[in-house]
């Protein structure tokens, strides 16, 4: 395809054109105009300076290679030879360089950064845990886009250490019972013994010896309670029974901040209700059931309340409330949603709910994978490997029916990611974007109708699911991969049998598959020995017996997403009893990570989730149970079932009791977001890492000198915002330290928590083009090689072709001359004949 470097220039063309008619009515010779007109449009063509991409494939014998040997502190307990033994192997093959990270902190993703210069390979020999610096995978992105492979040596661990940290909120609420957990880690996957003890402001309240063979175990400690308002101190120890390299990371303090109960207003509540012995045991509960002096309230709970209760001015107070970051948390029954005439009311528009009944099961999280390598052509490059970059209409079919999908009615409630892979992967969206909104969706229609193929030799769908697989485990719920391919994913057997095992073990997590065939041209690489398509071996493969589209020269594909029961995990029919078992369908919520819910209901409000609202408790048949959203800065929850005591009939009394009753009171604090009281002077700093700097925040709500002390230290503080004042402290001791009496707590150096291989770390290098190696042995073997094949790069070269337009111009120039002064000189002869034989 030719292109020009100075496209303006063919304005030119029009007065050429307007003379060249000019003189082609006023004069005769209009032969001679043509091929003028002819001569100057291909002088104002060469001046534009067309060229053409030229690609070519380059490679190197001796490729450069830099070695990364993270000798950092929590190393100590691996083989410390690694790196030497990989760079004396290497060094005599190819020019090889080493580069040593010491110290007590880790930045392997600055380190991948400052090396990645695109004309060299790196080679990573660490345990893969970074706690400082550039993300490690935001740096292996950034290797991959310049063009520099990371490769990934894991090292021996030859000897075993624990770690213990406490996880759980650190301010809590005083007298009200909380649950905290004991993580304990160990760099190997064997069996070991260790006791735990745990302190409270130097009180033990627990301890048990515990036997662990998995590389992370959680232990809950459950009824906690704080008796006395301000700083308190959980601190725990563990005492191994086996070996332990190092024993600085045996012990974990956190800091507590007990606070007075947090203020919510009730509207409706039924005092003997489960819901409200809930609210008033954990809450300070006003219940006015009136709107009037809310300010002062984080939250307000609604209970089984009619609509027309709310006048529209009451309503735009609610708003209100909610715009100044607070909550709202609406339940359900006989009296509201569908039987308290919410639908298409005021007061309905800050829920995340319609209240109207349907089968709507959508919400699901989809990633939508691209294969742009076009394995037809990647046949050919091994005869011609001059080409320039792909251009077919195949791709253009993909891309277009990508489209079609991201456009789909049916899925506007959904969130959509999109990666695609050629030799490697690559998110194009940003993320995750809710389909929903017009403008995300068309920007994000924009960039895949913009995509551009390279063109190469390998396609890696592997890559792409695997990327696929750890964004979906992060987003939990309902999940959907749509592939669109010309099929041709099992040319390489490797390649496909990893495919297969990665996509068969996401469906066994409850992720379901769709794989859209793009047929075009019948060729050898879509099929198999047994002359199967390998597309929709793929799908059998991995345990579904539907989901395989096969589709040929269409720029649409036809699928029915809809929103059948089959599409959510486990739906039935409501039981003999009449109950409705619920499930749990989004586990990594604030709200439900902790909580495992049991138990059933006997009814409900059928509503209908809104786009962009979250489901987080459903029943077996699908219907929401709990759902959530953000309403401008404040949060609202809808609990579509009654308060456990109901009217005629009690829907959910196993809602209110025993562990599900965590439910109630984590909706009720999610609404709230921060229980601390807004008045006076308010304190707020993460608890932090030995080295590790943390941020403190001084909000001011009365008048007064901005002061704060460091253990008795007077504090910098800059002004931030409006009242808000902020400073940054690095406490130089492990242990309690106070903020004006405000807890902070220091434990061991970062580096020091992750101890032995970072399990995500091979996932994260195949994403990003890479190859890992289990040993350094396996290394010195193979990664020479390795580095050799993958240092061949297309390079693409703009060639001019300005010349063939001046050459044409001269010829036809040259041409015309030549004819013309031919015909001059034969009418000079014929006049010269007619003159002798008139003599």
């Amino acid at each position: 395809m030719v292109s020009f470097e100075n496209p303006g220039i063919f304005w030119l063309i029009l007065p050429v054109l307007i003379a060249g008619l000019y003189l082609l009515k006023k004069g005769t010779k209009k032969g001679l105009i043509i091929s003028r007109i002819i001569v100057a449009i291909l002088l104002i063509t060469a001046l534009a300076s067309p060229f053409i991409l030229v690609a070519s494939v380059t490679s190197d014998d001796n490729p450069n290679i830099v070695i990364i040997s993270d000798e950092t502190d929590s190393m100590e307990i691996f083989s410390n030879e690694s790196a030497t033994e990989l760079y004396e192997a290497l060094t005599a093959k190819t020019p090889t360089s080493l580069v040593r990270l010491t110290g007590d902190s880790t930045a392997l993703g600055d380190a991948i950064v400052q090396y990645s210069t695109g004309d060299n390979q790196i080679v990573l020999v660490s345990d893969g845990n970074s706690n400082t610096g550039e993300d490690v995978e935001t740096a292996l992105q950034f290797a991959q886009e310049m063009g520099t492979t990371v490769y990934y040596v894991q090292p021996e661990v030859e000897y075993n250490d624990i770690s213990v940290e406490i996880e759980g909120d650190k301010t809590v609420v005083r007298n009200n019972e909380n649950q905290f957990n004991i993580i304990v880690t160990q760099a190997l996957e064997q069996e070991i013994r260790y006791t735990y003890e745990l302190y409270s402001d130097d009180t033990l309240i627990s301890s048990r010896t515990i036997t662990q063979t998995e590389r992370t175990k959680t232990i809950p400690i459950t009824q906690v309670t704080f008796r006395t308002l301000g700083a308190h101190t959980l601190r725990t120890e563990i005492i191994p029974s086996s070996f332990d390299y190092d024993p600085i990371n045996n012990e974990f303090y956190k800091a507590i901040y007990a606070i007075p109960k947090p203020k919510i207003r009730t509207i409706g509540l039924d005092v003997n209700s489960p819901l409200a012995d809930i609210l008033l045991n954990l809450y300070d509960v006003s219940r006015t059931g009136e709107l009037a002096n809310i300010d002062s309230r984080k939250a307000i709970v609604v209970d089984n309340t009619h609509a027309n209760t709310f006048s529209e001015s009451e309503v735009e107070e609610l708003k209100s409330f909610l715009n100044d970051g607070k909550g709202i948390v609406v339940v359900g029954g006989d009296s509201s949603y569908n039987f308290g005439d919410y639908l298409n009311s005021s007061f309905e528009e800050i829920l995340p709910i319609r209240s109207e009944p349907t089968d709507w099961t959508g919400g699901r999280s989809i990633v939508l994978v691209l294969d742009l390598s076009s394995s037809l052509a990647a046949q050919d490059v091994a005869f011609n490997k001059s080409k320039s970059y792909l251009e077919t209409s195949e791709i253009d079919e993909i891309l277009s029916m990508a489209n079609s999908i991201i456009d789909n009615e049916d899925l506007r409630d959904s969130d959509l990611s999109v990666i695609t892979f050629t030799d490697s992967a690559q998110e194009v969206s940003d993320g995750f974007i809710v389909l929903s909104n017009e403008n995300d969706r068309e920007d994000l229609m924009d960039i895949v109708s913009h995509l551009e193929p390279p063109y190469t030799e390998d396609s890696h769908i592997e890559k792409a699911l695997s990327y696929a697989e750890e964004e979906l485990n992060q987003k939990g719920g309902q999940s959907l991969v749509i592939i669109i391919s010309d099929g041709g994913i099992g040319v390489n057997s490797e390649v496909y049998s990893d495919s297969v095992e990665i996509a068969s073990r996401m469906h066994d997590n409850g992720i379901d598959f769709i794989f859209i065939h793009d047929y075009s041209i019948d060729t050898n690489n879509q099929k198999d020995s047994n002359g199967d398509y390998y597309a929709e071996s793929f799908i059998y493969s991995i345990g579904q017996t539907d989901g395989y589209y096969f589709v040929e020269d269409t720029y649409t594909v036809d699928i029915d997403f809809g929103t059948a029961d089959e599409d959510e995990p486990d739906f039935e029919e409501e039981t003999d009893s009449g109950d409705f078992p619920l499930i749990e369908l989004n586990s990594k919520h604030f709200i439900t990570k902790n909580i495992e819910i049991e138990g059933s209901v006997t009814g409900y409000n059928d509503v209908t989730p809104k786009a962009g609202a979250d489901r987080l408790i459903i029943t077996s048949t699908g219907k929401p149970i709990l759902t959530t959203w953000r309403y401008g800065l404040g949060r609202v929850a809808s609990i579509t079932t009654d308060d456990g005591l109901g009217g005629d009939n009690m829907w959910a009394t196993e809602l209110y009791s025993g562990n599900n009753s965590k439910l109630i009171s984590s909706t009720v604090n999610w609404v709230i977001g921060n229980p601390i009281e807004e008045s006076g002077a308010v304190v707020e700093a993460d608890d932090t890492w030995y080295g590790t700097p943390t941020t403190i925040e001084l909000t001011m709500y009365d008048e007064g000198i901005p002061t704060l002390k460091l253990d008795d230290e007077t504090l910098d503080l800059s002004l931030t915002g409006t009242n808000v004042y902020e400073a940054v402290i690095e406490p130089d001791s492990i242990g309690m330290h106070y903020l004006s009496g405000y807890p902070v707590a220091v434990n061991y150096a970062l580096e020091y928590r992750n101890m032995g291989v970072n399990e995500d770390m091979p996932s994260l290098i195949i994403a990003n083009g890479g190859t890992i190696y289990g040993s350094v042995t396996e290394a010195r073997s193979g990664i020479f090689e390795k580095a050799q094949e993958n240092s061949e790069k297309l390079v693409k070269e703009s060639v001019s072709q300005k010349y063939y337009f001046l050459i044409a111009a001269l010829i036809l120039f040259l041409g015309e001359v030549i004819i013309r002064r031919m015909k001059e000189i034969k009418e000079m002869k014929q006049q010269e004949k007619e003159i002798r034989h008139e003599d």
